[in-house]
């Protein structure tokens, strides 16, 4: 396999920039984004939009092609975050677009990860003669994908659990205190990790005493639909006037009542759901992290000592231990990010 040359990290950078704008608009597609380049000038870059619409790859050649006329692309590399598609889908496979450009050389950060379709690209374009170098930033790659990736492979969404803790580990606060534990810099930064996900959970409880909306609002909610609103419990008395049930994306909300975890997240990978964020309260939390469903944890830390008689855990024996840990702060407050252990 060729070696990377000295600029394809370079490169690749951009075309994983051009990925992350496509990050909650493409499921049940991956984030994909591509990028031109010859003689280390840039002719044109390009990202997945949406289901059904072209791939990065096709979208970047137009671009080569608008701005630098028909032949653009003869002889350029193309950076691409995932190996391009090879097969005819709701669109004519990639690898054509790339060979019909009469591109040279393809650079790739992550293999795709369905077995059926892993490797068959590569395959396909060297032997068309193309140069071909794979593994350039995977592991960026593979963090753009992740849950596109486990959803293809195990038939499951990937769970990010968000909450928010006192310093003394306590999701509420006093009798008479706000309701909101983090600040509002935190709850703003919230909205960015819900608009890469398809479905926000919850459990009856958190539905009766917060009422919450689990709704994107204003430049995040733009270009995509709403996520679906899951409430996941065994209780058939609830509040029907609460907003999941009364507001105007009320067709957004499932109830998953009384079915196993799995079961519910596996029927929301078969609508196509490839990431979910959790924002439950702890028992739920529990419940998920004891069956290793949860794969992701955001934590916002609030700077105060003395919170409400709630545990984050409420469950004794149940333990995790992160890892790839990112500390960052928020406003007043500290996100915790960290990885769960693959139970796999």
């Amino acid at each position: 396999m060729p070696e990377p040359q000295a600029d394809d990290g370079k490169w690749m950078q951009e075309a994983l920039r051009e990925a992350a704008k496509g990050l909650g608009l493409t499921s049940p597609n991956p984030p994909v984004g591509a990028v031109i380049v010859r003689d280390g000038i840039e002719l044109g870059r390009g990202w997945h939009q949406r289901a059904g619409e072209a791939h990065a790859e096709v979208n970047a050649i137009a671009n080569a092609r608008e701005i630098h006329g028909s032949e653009a692309c003869r002889e350029a590399t193309i950076y691409v975050t995932l190996e391009p598609c090879s097969t005819h889908g709701k669109t004519p496979p990639c690898v054509e677009a790339v060979l019909e450009a009469g591109l040279s050389r393809v650079v790739i950060a992550s293999t795709d990860p369905n077995p059926a379709h892993a490797g068959a690209g590569f395959e396909t374009l060297r032997n068309a003669g193309i140069e071909v170098t794979t593994g350039v930033l995977e592991n960026d790659g593979d963090e753009l994908i992740r849950f596109f990736a486990k959803r293809i492979t195990r038939g499951l969404p990937w769970v990010i659990a968000k909450t928010a803790t006192t310093l003394d580990g306590r999701t509420t606060l006093g009798p008479g205190e706000s309701r909101w534990i983090s600040s509002e810099a935190s709850r703003e930064d919230v909205q960015k990790w819900r608009r890469q996900c398809d479905a926000i959970m919850i459990g009856g409880e958190t539905l009766r005493v917060d009422n919450p909306s689990l709704t994107l609002r204003g430049v995040y909610a733009e270009g995509r639909p709403q996520p679906l609103r899951v409430i996941f419990t065994s209780d058939d008395l609830l509040p029907q006037t609460h907003h999941l049930f009364s507001d105007e994306h009320k067709d957004r909300t499932r109830l998953h009542w009384s079915q196993p975890l799995e079961d519910s997240l596996r029927s929301l990978a078969g609508e196509g759901v490839n990431g979910v964020m959790l924002e439950s309260g702890g028992r739920l939390l529990a419940h998920a992290m004891s069956l290793g469903l949860v794969d992701e944890l955001i934590l916002y830390l609030a700077p105060r000592l003395g919170g409400g008689h709630t545990r984050l855990l409420p469950v004794d024996g149940i333990t995790a231990e992160l890892s790839d840990l990112e500390v960052t702060k928020i406003g007043p407050d500290i996100r915790l990010r960290g990885f769960f252990p693959d139970p796999a």
